[in-house]
Formats: C-alpha cells, sequence, structure tokens
C-alpha cells in the first residue's frame, strides 16, 4: 500500500507544472504556522530545518510522517544509491534488558517500511557480524534513513577498525531524529555486546540483553570515538542508543 501511495505521490509531484505552488520549502515550524491563513487547503509544506512534512487541511497542518519518511527512503535507495541497507536507531534508549529484535521489527513496520530490521548487537543465538545474510553482506551500502552512506558494505564494519565511520553523518532513529545530536539520547553511546569483529562477548552482553542490573557488564561505543564497535565496557543499568540493521533486501515490497 505505501510503495503504491509513493509511486502516485511522486508521480503527482512531478506532473505538476512549474507555476503551480502546493509545494513551498520553510525553514522552520514558526514560519508555517504564521502563514496557515495564507495557505490554501491541500498545499503541502517541507521544513528544512526537521526535513519534517506537512498538509494544510481545513483546521490547521497534519504532518505527513510516516509517509514522507517512506518515500523518502524510497527515493534515496533507488535513486542515489541502487539497492542499499539502512541503520536505524530505536525511537527511545533502552537500559540492557530490552527484546531489541522485536523492537526493530515493530518500530520498522510502524515507520512504513516493509523490510525486515535485526538489532545491531550479539546475542546468545547470534553474533552480529552474521545478522544480515551472506549474499548482502559484501555488495551493499549501509546508509542511514536519508540514503547517506556510512559504510562501503556490511563486512568493513567488522575488518578490526571498530566500525570507524563518518561522524558527520547523522544516524537516524526511525521516528526522523538525529541520534548523535537529540537529547532523548543523553548518553551518545551505542550498545553492541561484541569484538571489534562482531563476534558475541558473552561475559558482557547484559546477559544476553536480558538485564538492566547495575552489576552486569555490557559492550558498548561512545558515538565521539567515531566507532560503532570501539571497546568500552559498562553497567547494564545505563540506558544507550539501540541501532537496527535491514538485515535483507527486500526486492519486492508487496510480496509477489
Amino acid at each position: 500500500m505505501y510503495l503504491e501511495l509513493c509511486v502516485i505521490f511522486i508521480s503527482l509531484i512531478k506532473s505538476l507544472p512549474s507555476s503551480t505552488n502546493l509545494i513551498y520549502m520553510l525553514s522552520c515550524i514558526d514560519g508555517m504556522l504564521e502563514k496557515v491563513h495564507l495557505v490554501a487547503e491541500g498545499t503541502l509544506i517541507y521544513l528544512s530545518e526537521t526535513s519534517e512534512v506537512f498538509i494544510r487541511v481545513r483546521n490547521g497542518w497534519r504532518k505527513l510522517q510516516v509517509l514522507f519518511h517512506y518515500i523518502l527512503i524510497l527515493s534515496n535507495s533507488l535513486t542515489q544509491n541502487g539497492i542499499v541497507l539502512h541503520l536505524a536507531a530505536l525511537n527511545l534508549p533502552f537500559s540492557g534488558d530490552m527484546r531489541a529484535d522485536f523492537q526493530c521489527f515493530q518500530q520498522a513496520q510502524l515507520a512504513g517500511l516493509t523490510s525486515t530490521y535485526r538489532a545491531f548487537l550479539s546475542s546468545h543465538l547470534q553474533d552480529l557480524a552474521t545478522v544480515v545474510r551472506k549474499t548482502d553482506r559484501y555488495h551493499l551500502p549501509i546508509v542511514n534513513l536519508k540514503g547517506e552512506i556510512l559504510f562501503n558494505n556490511w563486512e568493513s564494519i567488522f575488518n578490526g577498525n571498530g566500525g570507524q565511520f563518518n561522524v558527520h553523518v547523522p544516524i537516524y532513529s526511525f521516528d526522523g531524529r538525529n541520534v548523535m545530536t537529540d537529547p532523548s539520547w543523553p548518553q551518545k553511546v551505542i550498545w553492541h555486546g561484541s569484538t571489534a569483529n562482531g563476534i558475541r562477548l558473552v561475559s558482557n552482553y547484559c546477559e544476553a540483553w536480558h538485564t538492566a542490573d547495575m552489576g552486569a557488564m555490557g559492550q558498548a561505543s561512545p558515538l565521539k570515538t567515531g566507532k560503532l564497535l570501539d571497546q568500552k565496557v559498562y553497567s547494564c543499568s545505563n540506558q544507550f542508543i539501540v541501532l537496527c540493521i535491514e538485515n535483507s533486501f527486500v526486492s519486492d515490497p508487496q510480496g509477489k
């Protein structure tokens, strides 16, 4: 359903003549609120400050969060980078007691994403390095939810350099916030429970991510290091960023 809406939406935009003013760009929400009485119903506003889209409805503005993010991800994936795998963060920080795979799956679905997302964690069942299926580990770029490249491919994260990435490329949560700057994540640290090569650390993964006990330990990585797999140990009572990786590309979202 979302794919069909995206195609219709993108086709509509492309077909509009240049003189048609149904889509405007503003810098911030204050400007949008000030102009509400001047804008016709059905007009779209894109806010460059927050990368959000709103539509003018009868009584004000309505945010097009899910559809817009899906359109953005779809267009970036297919037109800028070819086929890619997306890396995203859960919408809130978590302690060491979490149902991370379920949270990744659920939040991706709520954001309108049709492929499967798994937690960027080593677990008692699987090493982090093997979360992405083998056929997709070597040739698909790893990108954020805006299509900006974080890693050339999955395997490059586990070459022993600790998952070094460009800190100027943001990591976004499923609801579109930059976890590197947003205050909802006061501690800019990522849980992973792994060695620098993506192998599980049984003594440091919060009892397979089932405890938030202060005395239990989990391996994590401060974002300021520019690495996703830096080797730091923290109490499982801390609430840190949890990442999710699209673990395989789904070429046909309709399942046909």
